[in-house]
């Protein structure tokens, strides 16, 4: 077999080199093969993990780990990995990706699942959450429990292993860990705004507002969500991310809305649709719905809402849906949503490179009025 990967000179290719060569024929450049191909590489860096000469596995521990993997890193939508790829065209101008390009590429979207998935097995536990994608959540399984604590910690661990297989003599790796490490502790510090916010007998309404909750969600979610993966695509062609300050900023605009969408959706969506049930009311969350009510609520309103909010009694949780359909807080969320996609069209129109447009454009209508 023609090896089509890049190798060092003087050894053989290894065989998830060879199979990684063999998973990308002449026309896996299309964008509608993208997911299928993406989803092979997932096997590949699999097996390499499972075989990551760092570590001797046993058989007990190579099925705990793959088993884990499998439950916890390909099950979504997989929508930020496969940005990578489209991302890297768009910068591309659409032109045919060689194959280590393309697996290179799918590699980066692969290590944004793995951190996706490393902080979802964590939130959930701090979350104390039931479901997750449509299953239990993985610290839920009867087998599992807090053990998943310590998966969380490999999850994270295997994202630079990655790296180091695949990007160690590229020009741009050291830049690959830089950004993974700001975006990872900017995660973290989002979700521990977030978690401070919602000390349990510390709960005070009064302590949300606009500011407070973009703030959580510009670094809860909008860096990585959002940033990483069109930052990893401008670092595999060859750019200075340090040239792309407006890239991000339009990005975390987009994060937020994007969040704003995910707070509404955990009320007002259908779990059947969304794969999880919503608790934003009963955690106290500061949720773009709750600051919103406050706003708009009068002070016998407010009142009931610093009475039920953050309080799992069913009856608790409809008197302050009640209270969000009397003060039309959906009204409130489709003006929002209107006045966030003209902002964010206007600077993404405003932006020099034809290139990097589409790429912002192309985030844009994936997340538009989405349902899930």
């Amino acid at each position: 077999m023609r090896m089509v990967r890049t190798v060092q000179i003087g050894r053989q290719p290894t065989y998830q080199e060879s199979a990684a060569a063999a998973i990308f024929s002449p026309h896996a450049n299309c964008m509608s093969d993208s997911k299928p191909k993406f989803l092979e590489v997932y096997s590949v860096l699999k097996s390499e993990l499972l075989d990551d000469p760092a570590f001797e596995f046993t058989d007990n521990s190579r099925q705990w780990v793959e088993r884990m993997l499998d439950y916890t890193v390909p099950g979504g939508k997989l929508n930020r990995g496969l940005s990578v790829i489209d991302s890297y065209r768009l910068l591309k101008d659409g032109k045919e990706l060689s194959d280590d390009e393309l697996f290179l590429a799918c590699a980066l979207g692969w290590c944004i699942e793995w951190f996706q998935a490393y902080f979802l097995v964590l939130d959930d536990i701090t979350d104390g959450s039931q479901t997750r994608r449509g299953q239990p959540c993985w610290y839920r399984l009867p087998q599992v429990g807090l053990i998943a604590v310590n998966d969380g910690l490999i999850l994270r661990n295997q994202i630079f292993r990655v790296l180091k297989m695949h990007f160690r003599g590229k020009p741009y790796y050291l830049d690959l860990l830089d950004l993974f490490n700001e975006v990872e502790f900017q995660t973290a510090s989002g979700q521990m705004i977030d978690l401070i916010t919602t000390l349990q007998g510390e709960k005070d309404l009064s302590k949300y507002s606009l500011p407070v909750h973009r703030r959580i969600v510009q670094y809860k979610t909008a860096y990585y969500s959002f940033y990483l993966p069109v930052a990893c695509a401008l670092l595999m062609a060859g750019e200075n991310l340090d040239n792309h300050t407006d890239v991000k900023n339009v990005l975390v605009e987009m994060g937020t809305y994007f969040q704003v969408q995910d707070d509404f959706l955990d009320c007002f969506g259908d779990p059947e649709v969304i794969g999880k049930v919503g608790t934003d009311i009963e955690d106290f969350k500061c949720s773009w719905l709750v600051v919103k009510a406050l706003e708009r609520a009068n002070e016998e309103q407010k009142k009931l809402l610093y009475e039920n909010y953050g309080k799992t009694d069913p009856a608790c949780v409809s008197k302050v849906k009640e209270l969000y359909q009397t003060l039309d807080i959906q009204g409130a969320f489709t003006e929002y949503e209107s006045k966030s996609y003209e902002k964010i069209t206007k600077q993404i129109e405003g932006h020099p490179s034809k290139a990097v447009r589409a790429v912002l454009k192309s985030f844009l209508a994936k997340i538009y009025k989405r349902q899930k």
